[in-house]
């Protein structure tokens, strides 16, 4: 796999880095990420995956932009608001990388179509902030051994974690809880969406190129109103009604 004069230029930041090089930027466009919701953690996360170079990336939202996406969500325009999200974002991804292959599905992701909808994904980030969605996908990575990379943010903290088997997400989240929080209902600093956005692409890159230590069976919390952060490991359980 060779790559171009333009690529190589557009990567040589990555090139000339020991633990990326020409090798693991081949396995970047070799890869496929699936990223389940283009809202605030998915639109940050595509944006920084595109201009990395993995080779496809797979927008998985039924939802259309609306205004108040635009605080946070900055892989959309004023032009975009009334567009479906995989295809305002398809355009502005392509826009900044024409070499990444953008598979756009305006679906909604349930449990009777996820495994499908993130089939031969390498790596998934979910993105979405309904816990349904959150245990559909959890399941399908677990039962296709895909490696799952979750983000969550909400008023002024956001959370990343990896999980790649056992533990799963269902083990740190065994129930949906009754009044879950959400941006619409509580709010979220626009500027947060990027910090979780960029680090859960940040995992996903380093599951790809092999570097360093993924997050795999712990939790980042990110606390934007102290700028402080803390890693919690997180327990297998052994009830868990996907991994146990």
């Amino acid at each position: 796999m060779t790559f171009s004069d333009d690529e190589i230029e557009r990567y040589a930041r990555h090139l000339v880095l020991a633990e990326v090089g020409g090798p693991g930027q081949q396995r970047l466009r070799a890869a496929r990420v699936g990223l389940v919701g283009l809202g605030g953690v998915g639109a940050p996360a595509a944006l920084y995956l595109a201009a990395a170079g993995v080779g496809t990336l797979r927008l998985i939202d039924d939802d259309s932009v609306a205004l108040s996406n635009l605080q946070r969500q900055i892989a959309f325009s004023g032009a975009d608001v009334g567009r479906p999200k995989v295809e305002a974002g398809a355009a502005t991804l392509t826009a900044l990388n024409p070499h990444v292959a953008v598979e756009a599905v305006a679906e909604r992701l349930g449990a009777a179509n996820v495994s499908r909808l993130l089939a031969g994904c390498d790596v998934v980030i979910d993105g979405t902030d309904d816990f349904a969605s959150r245990f559909a996908v959890n399941a399908a990575c677990v039962a296709a051994g895909a490696p799952l990379v979750s983000g969550a943010l909400g008023r002024w903290s956001g959370q990343v974690g990896v999980f790649t088997g056992r533990p799963c997400y269902r083990c740190l989240v065994p129930d949906a809880p009754p009044d879950a929080d959400t941006c619409a209902r509580v709010g979220v600093i626009g500027a947060l969406a990027g910090v979780v956005g960029a680090m859960a692409a940040l995992e996903a890159i380093k599951l790809i190129v092999g570097a360093g230590a993924p997050l795999a069976g712990r939790l980042l919390i990110y606390d934007g109103l102290a700028g402080t952060a803390r890693t919690i490991a997180v327990a297998a359980d052994p009830a868990c009604p996907v991994c146990g």
